[in-house]
């Protein structure tokens, strides 16, 4: 089967001219889109989104015109279209045309009804489905993030709704974290460290603001538990973070910031929905504590770190 990759001893000419030519391999235009191969392959294989160039040997290859097209492609991803209702679009400005109808809702149900079913399989099955057709950030702003806030709405008061969170939760962290960990594996340099700043055992758009940072191919430490003062200093500087994000969905104490980032010399992102609860006080200190930052979600979060040139 063929990896997209030329092995040791197997000269391929037509791929090395390719190259030469600024034709670009798979993995590097996973790398430039954020959109991962095995995603890249199913728009070609399923869709026709993608036809990229093969050389004799069948290695895949993409022109800048490719690369192009698939930031296209995102754009309409992002807007709400589904995968299956792509390719008429793509030769029409986005500016110019409204999406036609969408599946996200009927995706949504589908994760829902599995969690009230506590159905570990068939939840997971259809995750599976769906991320294999998506890149992580539509999926985190087209799926997860409406879901969640759905969730949170529905265990308001409902019997049954603790153990519906526990559940999700819990496959939550097991399926991203075994995602970051496998990224991780595969990348170098220091991680961004991301800390749950809230008294609650589970914060789950930290665990995406993870996801998010590990798809665009940084390596992330995730602590799912508050660190005490000095603590969090010595945790950034054990693992040389080249930035640190504390999300927290609960009140703090802006005053105790200060104490708190003592000895951080790396940029710091205070994320979630603290950043509304204290919006005056957190602004202030802004200005008077250097390298603070503030994102109110994780797609906010991830733009910040990527503006700061982290990845």
């Amino acid at each position: 089967m063929n990896d997209d990759r030329i092995m040791p001893n197997t000269p391929d000419a037509d791929y090395s001219q390719a190259l030469a030519e600024g034709w670009q391999p798979i993995r590097e235009v996973a790398r430039i889109t954020g959109v991962n191969a095995v995603t890249l392959r199913a728009w070609e294989r399923r869709y026709g989104l993608i036809v990229p160039h093969r050389t004799a040997k069948g290695h895949r290859l993409f022109s800048a015109e490719h690369i192009l097209r698939i930031r296209h492609i995102l754009t309409w991803l992002n807007r709400g279209v589904p995968v299956s209702q792509v390719k008429p679009l793509l030769d029409i400005a986005p500016a110019f045309r409204e999406p036609v109808g969408n599946d996200w809702q009927a995706w949504r149900q589908a994760l829902t009804l599995a969690i009230t079913e506590l159905a570990e399989r068939k939840l997971d099955d259809n995750f599976n489905q769906v991320m294999s057709l998506y890149p992580a950030q539509t999926l985190c702003e087209q799926l997860l993030i409406p879901l969640l806030s759905e969730l949170e709405q529905r265990w308001q008061g409902q019997f049954g709704a603790q153990l519906e969170r526990v559940f999700f939760s819990s496959w939550l962290r097991s399926k991203l974290g075994a995602r970051i960990y496998h990224n991780n594996r595969s990348l170098k340099g220091a991680p961004i460290l991301l800390i749950n700043h809230s008294p609650q055992y589970f914060e789950a758009h930290l665990w995406l603001t993870a996801w998010l940072v590990s798809s665009s191919h940084c390596p992330v430490e995730v602590f799912d538990a508050p660190l005490p003062n000095g603590e969090l200093a010595l945790a950034a500087e054990r693992l040389k973070s080249p930035a640190v994000v504390l999300y927290s969905s609960q009140t703090l104490n802006p005053q105790q910031l200060p104490k708190l980032l003592n000895g951080i010399d790396c940029p710091t992102l205070i994320a979630g929905p603290t950043v509304c609860i204290h919006s005056a006080e957190l602004a202030v200190c802004t200005t008077e504590i250097p390298g603070l930052f503030l994102a109110l979600d994780p797609l906010e979060a991830h733009q910040r770190l990527s503006q700061l040139g982290l990845f």
